[in-house]
């Protein structure tokens, strides 16, 4: 490899072999290949200080369509690669100046890394994320425009607004606290199945899509063994608690669960 080309990262291990790994491109079109590092395999890909350098990328990542097109490239090549051996997944945008700058980073970490592996290796990733089964989204707005007239009259219809606006809240909020509680029991029955769960705060609904608040956003370890019966898991919690609506997604490679990989 060129010492003047960056180093960008896509997973470390150490059951590598003989795959044949010359067919694999990551970021960039760049050709994948294993580089020898504190006695592990470290899979990396050439890439170009001008896009890649700490300035560039710290730019770059702010550009989604940028941050989408190499996102994909980088889990394209975790994916293939944790279907072939066990691979502890770096965390996204790790990218080194040289080779030599990645093996001095990574000594001294072998036995790290290696408890990594032993712990993901042969495991994959199901995320969990959870939303109030109903939309509530605008039903407010039309309720305080009709009140706002009805109330206007200074009659008993105003007051019988009131009350009714006072149940609908609260009633609101009693099924804000339901499907709070259910998207906690709701984690709670599925970590019982899970090697290791994690956490993640709820996205926005500019990031998730959804109009209705994100209750739940998790991810969940098991291994590839039982991991087929995950969906049904979640499914019977589903029906378990209809005031909630599911999203399952996955298999991924085990990113949520990487240590320190890179």
């Amino acid at each position: 490899m060129n010492d003047h080309r960056g180093v960008w990262v896509y997973a470390i291990t150490d059951h590598a072999g003989g795959a044949d790994l010359s067919r694999l491109t990551g970021v960039a079109d760049a050709t994948v290949h294993g580089a020898v590092a504190d006695g592990l395999t470290v899979l990396v890909s050439p890439v170009d200080p001008a896009e890649f350098g700490e300035q560039a990328l710290r730019r770059n990542l702010e550009s989604l369509e940028w941050l989408e097109d190499v996102a994909r490239a980088h889990h394209s090549v975790v994916d293939t690669a944790a279907r072939l051996f066990p691979v502890l997944p770096a965390r996204f945008a790790t990218v080194y100046s040289s080779a030599a700058a990645m093996a001095a980073a990574l000594a001294g970490h072998r036995e790290e890394l290696r408890a990594g592996l032993r712990r993901v290796g042969g495991c994959v990733e199901w995320g969990v994320k959870a939303y109030p089964a109903g939309s509530t989204a605008g039903a407010g707005a039309s309720d305080a425009r009709t009140g706002a007239s009805t109330d206007a009259t200074g009659t008993g219809a105003g007051m019988a607004y009131l009350k009714r606006r006072r149940a609908e809240l609260s009633a609101r909020e009693d099924s804000r606290r339901t499907a709070a509680a259910g998207a906690r029991a709701v984690h709670a029955e599925l970590t019982g199945h899970a090697a290791q769960a994690r956490l993640y705060p709820p996205q926005s609904p500019a990031l998730s899509g959804s109009r209705t608040p994100m209750l739940l956003n998790a991810a969940y370890l098991l291994d590839k063994g039982s991991a087929g019966d995950f969906g049904s898991v979640v499914a019977t919690a589903g029906d378990a608690h209809p005031e909630l609506r599911l999203d399952l997604s996955g298999p991924w490679p085990p990113y949520s669960f990487t240590a320190q990989a890179g």
